[in-house]
């Protein structure tokens, strides 16, 4: 059971938080810039499409073009497993702000539950490259976002619950939220990307729009927990 009481869990963790968050947005720009060409439609394209090629693209240790793409690699595995550890310790802190009543501690221990594993789950599609391990790459991507919507949802409701956690952050969660279950279905009933550029470029743009939502959402939520401690 943590107690909180150190800097670390007061401040430090937020502070991580929204530094691994800004560093993916960072590192997974430069490894665009750095990808030589090729998608899953089109092994002959030159650089990276952002509205074709996806994020997981970046981690490939050889592209569909068959070029060797160890830099875009390497900073896609440093921004994405910054992030997901990121996630992970703002879900370890996050209960501190709910502890008054019995409700809010188990809406908040239910909800840090779902997102250390959804955490997990970010840093496993990382070190999981989806040329090398296609299978162990989607198990993690699909869990990593069936889980952390499940994780939302129960901190909205103890947001909504705590009198004194501004509600604003509440509605975040719950829009964020309604986005996450959004995607889920966009990859579960959606167009397949491997079966047209049409959707392809679906999959690509829901993903970059769910994928900087997340990491919008959790900046806003750190940085939000991070004032309430230095106030």
């Amino acid at each position: 059971m943590l107690t909180y009481q150190s800097c670390f869990w007061k401040k430090g963790v937020f502070y991580f938080s929204i530094i691994g968050s800004a560093l993916f947005i960072v590192l997974t720009i430069i490894a665009m810039f750095l990808y030589p060409g090729g998608s899953l439609t089109n092994p002959t394209t030159n650089g990276y499409a952002f509205f074709s090629n996806f994020f997981s693209e970046l981690g490939f240790l050889v592209t569909k073009s068959g070029a060797v793409n160890t830099p875009s690699a390497v900073l896609f595995i440093i921004s994405l497993t910054l992030a997901g550890l990121g996630l992970v310790l703002f879900f370890l802190a996050f209960p501190q702000f709910f502890q008054h009543r019995k409700a809010e501690r188990i809406l908040s221990l239910l909800g840090s539950t779902f997102g250390v594993l959804s955490g997990i789950c970010f840093v496993g599609v990382a070190w999981a490259p989806g040329d090398v391990n296609l299978d162990l790459h989607v198990f993690f991507v699909m869990w990593a976002f069936r889980l952390f919507p499940l994780a939302v949802f129960f901190y909205a409701i103890a947001i909504f619950r705590q009198a004194d956690y501004p509600k604003a952050f509440g509605w975040v969660f719950i829009i964020f939220g309604m986005l996450l279950v959004a995607y889920i279905f966009l990859l579960e009933f959606g167009p397949s990307a491997m079966d047209s550029i049409t959707g392809q470029v679906i999959q690509a743009a829901g993903q970059k729009v769910i994928v900087y939502a997340s990491i919008g959402s959790i900046m806003i939520q750190a940085s939000g927990a991070l004032k309430r401690n230095s106030g």
